[in-house]
């Protein structure tokens, strides 16, 4: 994750909506070279809760979800065009190694803690 993700409500039903950024390495570049894409993810509902209270910037994510393109116009009439994977399963994707020793901070609306030895409630 290249930063924090944000969390906002939809208008209509007031639903939480996670976004994110993933950067994902390509496989093949020059000799030396490493290049990335930055690929936006959307999650809504449980997985935006799960990505908000679990998932922090600097940590490996693995998404399953689908690719979906829109555009619209702005006010002056200039066209956008958008494409991101809307999230339907998010998991964790450091090794075990690397989650141990990380330090987990827990969010400030958090009513608990996360440690190494923690279980998950799923």
């Amino acid at each position: 994750m290249t930063a924090e993700p944000t969390i906002r409500y939809t208008q209509t039903n007031n639903t939480m909506v996670v976004n994110f950024t993933l950067a994902v390495n390509r496989r093949f570049a020059k000799e030396g070279e490493q290049n990335a894409d930055f690929i936006n993810i959307i999650a809504f509902s449980k997985t935006a809760e799960f990505v908000s209270k679990y998932f922090t910037k600097g940590q490996q994510v693995a998404v399953v979800g689908r690719v979906q393109t829109r555009n619209w116009e702005d006010d002056k009439k200039v066209k956008h065009y958008a494409t991101e994977v809307i999230a339907e399963e998010v998991y964790f994707a450091d090794s075990k190694k690397e989650a141990n020793n990380a330090n987990v901070i827990p969010k400030e609306d958090d009513q608990f803690t996360i440690t190494p030895e923690s279980e998950l409630p799923f």
